[in-house]
This record gives C-alpha cells, sequence and structure tokens, in this order.
C-alpha cells in the first residue's frame, strides 16, 4: 500500500471544505432547527411570496422536501399557502405575521452567532481570507471557460 502525504493544496482545501460543511449545520443546530427549516424561513422572508418551485430551486433541494417543510410551517401558523393567481398550477408561499416575526428573531440570532463565531479574528484577517476565496472562484470560473 502507498501511501501519500498531503500537500498543502490537500490541507487548504481538505480545511476549507470542513469549515464549510460544519458552518451550513452548526448554525441550525444552535437554533434547533434542520438547515433546511432555517434556509426556507430566511429565504421567505428576504424574497416574500414565493412559489414551491422557486424555492425548490433556490434552496435545492426537491419538491416533495419544500411541500414537506412548507405544510409544516403551515400548521405552526408560521407559512401561508395560496394557488398562483395567474397561473394556479404554482402554489404560492408567504410567511404569516408570527412567521415574520420568527424570521427576524432568527435573522438577529445568526447575527449574533457569526459575531460570536468572528471573535478574535482581526478584519484584516477576514480581508485576506475574501480575498483568497474570491481569487479560488475567479480560478474555477477560468478553468471551466478556457
Amino acid at each position: 500500500m502507498v501511501i501519500r502525504e498531503e500537500t498543502p493544496e490537500d490541507a487548504f482545501f481538505r480545511e476549507l471544505g470542513g469549515a464549510c460543511a460544519e458552518l451550513r449545520q452548526a448554525f441550525a443546530r444552535h437554533v434547533g432547527m434542520s438547515p433546511h427549516r432555517v434556509q426556507l424561513l430566511i429565504r421567505l422572508w428576504r424574497d416574500g411570496e414565493t412559489s414551491h418551485s422557486d424555492l425548490r430551486r433556490t434552496l435545492g433541494i426537491d419538491g416533495a422536501s419544500v411541500t414537506r417543510l412548507v405544510k409544516e410551517f403551515e400548521a405552526e401558523g408560521l407559512i401561508g399557502r395560496r394557488l398562483d393567481p395567474a397561473d394556479n398550477r404554482y402554489t404560492l408561499a408567504a410567511l404569516t405575521t408570527a412567521g415574520e416575526r420568527a424570521a427576524a428573531d432568527l435573522e438577529r440570532s445568526h447575527q449574533v452567532y457569526q459575531e460570536r463565531l468572528l471573535h478574535g479574528v482581526a478584519p484584516e484577517q477576514r480581508e485576506i481570507v475574501l480575498s483568497v476565496l474570491r481569487r479560488v472562484r475567479a480560478n474555477i470560473i477560468e478553468q471551466e471557460n478556457p
């Protein structure tokens, strides 16, 4: 069996990938919700009334999962649904007043959570990380579109 040492590039992307994966889950665990529930509430809070198909596309989850989540929130009194008057093949979902309060509370909690995560990270360090990530993303685009 050949054992290959980890290269600096391997270590960089392993750490980056691990941090991203953990970040996606950490806040949801912190507030005791699934990541998709958090994303759906915040998406409706930011975008307003939205079709199930748009939620499916923006959240990257299947239609059945969107319907299940919306129905759960509807049962909790946080979301209301109606047929799209322009095309009754589509269902629209929107936050109720209680849902807007819950989403605003969630957004405030998220801001405080982010501030805690960045405690001890200097603004200059944040900017360096952001510039590295922008460069990596630009390199991806360049590789895909030579």
